[in-house]
């Protein structure tokens, strides 16, 4: 059997529909896999606007992509030079779907089938973190971003989250006595909404943040905030993480 890399384009075309319905609209030698995608052009559209933040030459480092779906941001990466791209997602049909893309653009990617809860079996830490619509799937989603800080992220972080609610971000003091309740109903304080059932027809969407959560959650977990290129999108460094944090096991199934 020839390898995917020398299909033609109807073979191609062929070949995606098979594996979908893609989430990720990616260009297969010409060929689109998702082209009736309701976000247009996504997630190209969304990496245009911040794909100027990230290092343009990745020569040496390396890359976990964790929820990888259907390849496009691992596809990406590799092509900037990175020497070890790892994407990982739970969801098989996604992992073919990414297998597939990164053989037909002629990219070595290792993908493998894995939780973000379960990052400390990995036993390897990254240059670069992508963390990317992942988080409002999670049912324990500051748990996540501690496990990524504790295991796996080496240096950046590149994080991006749907938000909803107020893009206004308010001071918030360090501490408010027991009957100070007035911030709580501040549009801008940090929140995190809960969707008890579905929100977009899509029963994963768990917990929606609005901006200031967002940012607070990232630097609570120990990542500091380096730029902030697109609404959804925060480029972050690693830090030391709060005092106060969890300690979560390294090895062992969380899932």
């Amino acid at each position: 059997m020839r390898a995917f890399s020398h299909l033609t384009a109807d073979e191609i075309k062929e070949r995606a529909e098979a594996l979908g319905p893609w989430f990720h609209n990616i260009e297969l030698n010409g060929v689109p896999t998702a082209p009736n995608h309701f976000l247009g052009d996504y997630p190209r559209i969304k990496w245009h606007s911040f794909a100027d933040a990230i290092p343009k030459d990745l020569t040496g480092k390396s890359v976990l992509d964790i929820g990888c779906n259907g390849g496009f941001y691992s596809i990406e990466m590799k092509r900037r030079g990175a020497a070890r791209v790892l994407g990982i997602d739970f969801d098989e049909d996604y992992l073919a779907q990414a297998r597939f893309a990164a053989e037909v653009t002629g990219q070595d990617i290792e993908f493998r089938k894995l939780s973000v809860y379960d990052v400390g079996a990995l036993e390897e830490r990254f240059d670069i973190v992508l963390f990317m619509g992942v988080l409002y799937h999670l049912r324990h989603p500051l748990l996540a971003l501690d496990l990524i800080h504790e295991h796996v992220a080496r240096d950046l972080l590149v994080f991006q989250s749907m938000q909803r609610g107020s893009k206004e971000v308010v001071p918030v003091a360090e501490n408010y006595p027991f009957w100070d309740a007035a911030h709580f109903d501040e549009p801008g304080y940090p929140k995190l909404h809960f969707v008890e059932r579905r929100y977009a027809d899509d029963p994963t969407n768990w917990w929606i943040p609005n901006r200031a959560c967002a940012e607070a959650m990232l630097r609570s977990a120990g990542f500091e905030i380096l730029s902030h290129p697109e609404d959804e999108v925060y480029v972050c460094r690693r830090v030391s993480g709060p005092e106060n944090a969890a300690v979560y096991p390294a090895r062992g199934s969380l899932t």
